[in-house]
């Protein structure tokens, strides 16, 4: 008995058209079909298999912190990410460098919810 791979991360938004848009023009990320759910959601590819779930109607505060509750994605090019969210006005902190030399941001969605982006030391 073995647990195989991370499936999917949910998590709670506020205003589902505008968390649509954020993850879909800001972090780029290809939205996928849902099934036919009696609550608001979306749903979006994260690499290769994982899956991000969006679910609608959030009402308590989000606790999230870019030490604490995030998730992190492996990305190809930390410059052009930047850039990017740079020009999408994303609130985003700046580049650090992990003592293992791992490089890093870290950028905020609508409701607070941080994301990492990383690219693994050399």
């Amino acid at each position: 008995m073995k647990a195989i791979e991370l499936n999917h991360i949910a998590i709670h938004v506020l205003d589902i058209q505008k968390s649509v848009a954020f993850y879909r023009d800001t972090m780029n990320l290809p939205q996928l079909d849902r099934p036919a759910f009696d609550f608001p959601g979306a749903w979006f590819q994260l690499g290769e298999r994982q899956e991000l779930h969006l679910i609608g109607d959030r009402t308590l505060p989000v606790h999230s912190h870019h030490r604490g509750g995030h998730f992190a994605l492996e990305v190809d090019s930390l410059d052009e990410w930047e850039a990017h969210l740079d020009k999408h006005h994303a609130t985003r902190l700046s580049r650090k460098i992990r003592p293992d030399g791992a490089l890093q941001t870290f950028v905020q969605d609508p409701d607070g919810h941080w994301i990492e982006l990383c690219m693994p030391p050399k």
